[in-house]
């Protein structure tokens, strides 16, 4: 499998890593967590002018016309910065789910004000009690007029605070755990019947759980294909997180590797003892596999091939949330006490990347799906 970038691609990554550089430092980061929203319009507006809010949209909305590729040269230098804007939210669940599901003129409509920076999206599929099953729909879709109502609860909608429309999983057919039968609808967050429990979430950014009593909503797509397209969603979503990680896994490593070069202790560096040295040396390692896993499933997550796909973004994200985990663990450790400390960032990256862990399925779940494809 060829790893290599293009020229476009090339510079699409510079240009993302240079802006992260520049005005994306760890206290700004802070500035932002103390804002009401918890990131910055002003940067949304500013993604949108530089084309990342449709890198992987087709140009006929407005977008650059890449893919999942393109996607991850994005994703993993927001990760190194822990970037807060919703990205994950709007451009990877809910900007797909309209362009894998909708009609053309829901995409004309919809997609062209992503890309412009003009419309916040959240996809609310999770339900309580249903873990990682995307089947496990409750909450119904009844026909009304021209449109639908929907009645039931959503929870972990991530970025829900600051959506201005939601995509909404619902059964309009089936029973519970049914794959048929779940189909996708658009509700306005200012709609009657739409009500918000919004909390933080602990990798700095804002979540809320999602209660739907009688609200209208618009259907997404085709009534009752809402699990294929749902699926495909989660998986592209996975293989863009797994980036994201990745470059939160790199920067607590070059910051760990800095740490143990400049801080003494019995007159000397702690990096001169042997011991942190391996440690560093297993933390490098654990990057760089994981880099390769995340090209690889960025590479396969567009394949037309169910099985291929689901296989490819299981075996991603169970690597890579291992070394995720272990990463930002020995990041901390070899901080000692600082690590954990609210003033210094490699506690921020291990919150960061616990949560990566969970999201979207955690390691056991994603083992265990990968078995039952062989």
């Amino acid at each position: 499998m060829d790893f290599s970038l293009s020229e476009e691609q090339q510079l699409i990554k510079e240009s993302v890593e240079k802006f992260i550089e520049k005005d994306y430092g760890f206290e700004a980061r802070n500035k932002l967590l103390a804002k009401d929203d918890r990131f910055s319009r002003d940067l949304w507006k500013q993604y949108a002018e530089l084309g990342w809010l449709g890198i992987a949209l087709p140009e006929e909305f407005g977008g650059y016309g890449g893919g999942a590729v393109e996607t991850m040269l994005v994703m993993e230098p927001f990760g190194s910065a822990m970037v807060l804007e919703p990205y994950l939210s709007t451009v990877v669940l809910g900007a797909n789910a309209v362009l894998f599901a909708g009609s053309d003129e829901q995409k004309k409509a919809l997609l062209s004000q992503v890309v412009a920076g003009e419309l916040m999206l959240s996809l609310a599929y999770a339900e309580q009690g249903s873990g990682y099953a995307l089947e496990d729909v409750q909450t119904k879709a009844t026909a009304a007029g021209d449109g639908y109502r929907l009645d039931g609860e959503k929870v972990v909608v991530f970025n829900a605070p600051s959506a201005d429309k939601f995509i909404v999983s619902a059964r309009t057919s089936g029973n519970r755990m049914d794959e048929a039968g779940i189909s996708l609808f658009v509700v306005d967050a200012g709609a009657e019947g739409v009500e918000l429990r919004d909390y933080n979430t602990m990798d700095g950014g804002r979540a809320a759980n999602l209660r739907l009593t009688h609200a209208p909503a618009e259907l997404l797509g085709g009534e009752g294909e809402g699990f294929e397209v749902l699926d495909r969603v989660i998986d592209t979503a996975t293989a863009a997180l797994c980036a994201q990680a990745l470059g939160a896994m790199n920067s607590a490593f070059q910051k760990t590797l800095e740490y143990i070069k400049t801080r003494e202790q019995f007159g000397v560096p702690i990096g001169s003892f042997q011991v942190l040295q391996f440690r560093a040396v297993d933390m490098f390692m654990a990057v760089e596999a994981s880099r390769s896993m995340v090209y690889m499933v960025n590479m396969e997550v567009a394949n037309e091939d169910v099985a291929a796909r689901r296989k490819a973004v299981s075996a991603a994200k169970a690597y890579v949330g291992k070394y995720a985990r272990a990463v930002a663990q020995d990041a901390v450790q070899m901080h000692g006490g600082v690590g954990m400390t609210e003033e210094l960032d490699i506690g921020h990256y291990f919150r960061y990347l616990t949560l990566f862990c969970q999201t979207f399925g955690d390691t056991d779940h994603h083992l265990k799906r990968y078995a039952q494809l062989l």
